[in-house]
C-alpha cells in the first residue's frame, strides 16, 4: 500500500487526535508529501510541525472549506508547490449533530450538517480535480453507516442526509472521471475512537479504531487500490 514520494492533501486537519491528525502521520510514515488543509490555522501548524518533527514532509495552509475562494486558493498553492499534480485526495472535513425527529428539527442544523460534510466534500474535490487527473489519482470520502441501506436514521436525519450526499457526490465522480482514470471511494465508519467520541459516549461503546480507519483509507490511495472505483468500505 505504499505512497512513497506521492503527493496526498488531506482536506479537514483539526484538533490533535482526530482522524485527520492520524491519517497525516500515518501517511508521512509511508513518505507520501503532504498538503494538510484546515480551518484552524494552530491547529494545521501543529499537525505539519508534528510530522516534520517525526521526518515526514507536511506544508500547512488554513482554509475554511465551506468557502469556494478559499479552497480554489488552496488548490493553486498545491499546484504551484507540487508541479500541477496530486496523487491523492482525502476529504476528512465532517462533523456529528443529533437533530431529533424531523417535524421538531431546526433548519439551521440541516444547513450546518449539509455544510461541514457535504460542501467541503464538493468544493475541494471540485477545486483539486484538476490536479488528480494528471496523476490518474484517487479521491476518498467520508461517509458513515448511517447513510448505508438499512440504518437506523431516526434522531440524526440532519447527518445521514448529509453522509447519503457524499455517498452519491463519490459515485458521481467515479462515474464521471473513469476516463480521466481518477478514482473515488469511500469509506463509512461507525463511531471511531476518538478523544472527542470517548468522552461523549463513553469508554465502553463500539468504536472503530484510528488505526483501521488509517488503513482503509490508505488502501484506497494506493496503487493497491488501482482498479476500485464507486465503492464503499463499511467500517465497524
Amino acid at each position: 500500500m505504499s505512497v512513497q514520494d506521492k503527493t496526498v492533501v488531506l482536506a479537514g486537519v483539526g484538533r490533535a487526535g482526530q482522524v485527520g491528525d492520524a491519517l497525516a502521520h500515518a501517511f508521512a510514515r509511508d513518505g507520501a508529501r503532504l498538503f494538510l488543509l484546515g480551518r484552524s490555522e494552530a491547529e494545521v501548524e501543529r499537525a505539519a510541525r508534528e510530522v516534520a518533527a517525526r521526518g515526514g514532509r507536511a506544508t500547512a495552509h488554513r482554509c475554511d472549506l465551506t468557502d469556494e475562494a478559499q479552497v480554489a486558493a488552496a488548490a493553486r498553492l498545491v499546484h504551484d508547490a507540487a508541479g500541477g499534480r496530486a496523487d491523492a485526495l482525502v476529504n476528512v472535513a465532517g462533523g456529528f449533530a443529533t437533530s431529533g425527529p424531523v417535524g421538531e428539527s431546526d433548519p439551521a442544523l440541516l444547513a450546518s450538517q449539509l455544510a461541514i460534510n457535504l460542501t467541503t466534500a464538493y468544493l475541494a474535490t471540485r477545486a483539486f480535480l484538476p490536479l488528480l487527473r494528471p496523476a490518474r489519482g484517487s479521491v476518498v470520502y467520508f461517509g458513515s453507516t448511517a447513510a448505508l441501506p438499512g440504518a437506523h436514521g431516526a434522531g440524526v436525519s440532519a447527518y445521514a442526509a448529509a453522509k447519503a450526499g457524499v455517498l452519491a457526490l463519490m459515485r458521481a465522480v467515479a462515474e464521471e472521471e473513469r476516463a480521466a482514470g481518477v478514482r473515488a471511494n469511500a469509506v463509512a465508519p461507525t463511531s471511531i475512537r476518538t478523544g472527542d467520541n470517548v468522552r461523549a459516549m463513553g469508554a465502553s461503546a463500539r468504536y472503530v479504531e484510528l488505526d483501521a480507519v488509517t488503513d482503509a483509507v490508505r488502501f484506497l490511495c494506493s496503487e493497491a487500490a488501482r482498479a476500485v472505483t464507486g465503492q464503499v468500505i463499511r467500517l465497524g
